[in-house]
C-alpha cells in the first residue's frame, strides 16, 4: 500500500512539473550571472574538476540549455563550483534529467573522478556478496576507531534537493519516515525530524558523528538547503549502529557503524537495511549511471566504505600516505569528513570509485587498500 500510493504521488507532481515547464529558456540575469562567474573560475588558481573539463565551447554549447522536466540550467548544476574554488569537484545535478541534457560536462568529470569510466561505459548490475567476505582488518584494535559503510538513494519520480518544493520535502519525508518505521528486529528504532529539534540535542548528535551538520557552503550555493530544516531527520536503531539520513544531500542515506574494523558485519547490516526500505520505496536508477544521487561523485553503487583510522607514521610522510591511498583507489579525509581537519591523527579514508564496479568490488577495493595502509605503517614501526 505504502509503495503504491508513494510511487502515484511522486508520479503525479512529476508529470504535472513537465507540463509546465518543459522548454523554458534560461532567464536572462542567470545567464549573465553563468558568464561572470565562468569567467571568475577561468582566471582562478582553482584545482576543482570542473575548472579542468569546462572549457570555453563546452560552456558555449550548454549555457542555454535547460532540462526538459524541472528546467534546471548549467547555472544550478555548477554554481557551487563557480562560488567555491576550493571544491574538488563543483557540479552537482539539480535533477536526474541533468546527467543527460549537462553529459558534455558530466562525462568528463565522471570518468576523471570514477578512473576511467567512459561516457559508453554501462554501470554493472548490482552484485552485493556477502560481508563474511571480509574479515576483520583489525581484531586488536591497533589502528582502526571505527567503521561506517553507508549507500545513497534516491526516491524515483521526485528530483533532487534544488528542485524540490517544500511541499515536497514534507511528502517525502512522510513517505520515507513511514517505510522506516515498518523496521523490526536490530533494525527497530525511531524517526527524529529536524523540525522542531532542540539545538543542543542536535549538537550532540553532530558531535557524536551521528547527525548531520547544518550550513555547508558547498552545498548551500548548490541550491541543496532551500527550506532548511523542513523535511529533514533521522532514523536510528536501538542499537545506534543503524542511522538514516533523511533529505540531507540525498533523498535517502543508510548507515551502517560501528567501533572497530568489522567491515563485513557493518556492510551486512546496511545491505538489510536497503533491502528491507526497498520494499516500500521504489529507487532511481539509471541503465547507464547506476543508482542515480546529487552528486555525480556518488554515482553507480552510491557505497562508500571507510573507517577511521589512526596511521602515525604514515600521517608524518603524507606523500607515502597520498601515494598508497592513490594505488588502491582510495580517498583520505579529515575526521569529521571532507574539507575537515584530521583531529588526533585520525584520518577518515575509503574507497574511492563507485561507479564500473559492482558494490561487492566497491567494499573489496577499500578493504585491500585499508589492508595495505596497515601493512605499511606495521613495516614503518619496525623501522
Amino acid at each position: 500500500m505504502l509503495r503504491l500510493g508513494a510511487v502515484r504521488r511522486g508520479t503525479s507532481l512529476f508529470l504535472c512539473r513537465q507540463a509546465s515547464k518543459e522548454g523554458k529558456p534560461v532567464d536572462s540575469g542567470a545567464l549573465v550571472q553563468l558568464e561572470e562567474g565562468y569567467k571568475k573560475l577561468a582566471a582562478s588558481d582553482s584545482k576543482s574538476l570542473l575548472k579542468k573539463h569546462l572549457k570555453k565551447d563546452i560552456f558555449d554549447r550548454l549555457k542555454k540549455k535547460t532540462t526538459p522536466s524541472f528546467n534546471s540550467s548549467l547555472l544550478d548544476c555548477i554554481q557551487s563550483g563557480l562560488c567555491n574554488h576550493d571544491s574538488g569537484v563543483g557540479i552537482y545535478a539539480p535533477d536526474a534529467e541533468a546527467y543527460k541534457t549537462f553529459a558534455d560536462i558530466f562525462d568528463p568529470i565522471i570518468e576523471d573522478y570514477h578512473k576511467g569510466f567512459k561516457k559508453t561505459d554501462k554501470h554493472p548490475e548490482s552484485c552485493f556478496g556477502k560481508g563474511k567476505d571480509f574479515p576483520n582488518l583489525d581484531p586488536n584494535n591497533k589502528y582502526i576507531v571505527s567503521t561506517r559503510v553507508r549507500c545513497g538513494r534516491s526516491v524515483k519520480n521526485f528530483p533532487f534537493n534544488p528542485c524540490l518544493s517544500e511541499y515536497e520535502y514534507a511528502e517525502l519525508e512522510c513517505m520515507i519516515s513511514g517505510a522506516l518505521n515498518t523496521m523490526s528486529g536490530a533494525y527497530k528504532g525511531g524517526y527524529l525530524p529536524l523540525c522542531g529539534m532542540e539545538k543542543s540535542v542536535q549538537q550532540k548528535l553532530i558531535d557524536e558523528h551521528f547527525l548531520f551538520k547544518e550550513g555547508d557552503r558547498f552545498l548551500e550555493t548548490a541550491g541543496a538547503s532551500r527550506f532548511w530544516p523542513a523535511g529533514r531527520g533521522i532514523y536510528f536503531n536501538e542499537a545506534r549502529n543503524f542511522l538514516v539520513w533523511v533529505n540531507e544531500e540525498d533523498h535517502i542515506r543508510i548507515i551502517s557503524m560501528e567501533k572497530g574494523g568489522d567491515i563485513g558485519k557493518v556492510y551486512d547490516r546496511m545491505l538489510g537495511g536497503v533491502e528491507a526500505l526497498g520494499k516500500y520505496l521504489d529507487f532511481s536508477r539509471d541503465e547507464r549511471l547506476g543508482y542515480l544521487t546529487f552528486c555525480p561523485t556518488n554515482l553507480g553503487t552510491t557505497i562508500r566504505a571507510s573507517v577511521h583510522i589512526k596511521l602515525p607514521n604514515l600521517t608524518a610522510n603524507p606523500e607515502e600516505l597520498q601515494k598508497l591511498a592513490t594505488k588502491y583507489n582510495l580517498q583520505v579525509r579529515g575526521t569529521s569528513g571532507e574539507h575537515s581537519e584530521a583531529k588526533g591523527g585520525v584520518h577518515d579514508i575509503s574507497n574511492k570509485r563507485r561507479m564500473g564496479l559492482t558494490e561487492y568490488e566497491a567494499v573489496k577495493e577499500m578493504h585491500d587498500g585499508i589492508s595495505a595502509l596497515i601493512e605499511a605503517e606495521n613495516k614503518a614501526c619496525k623501522k
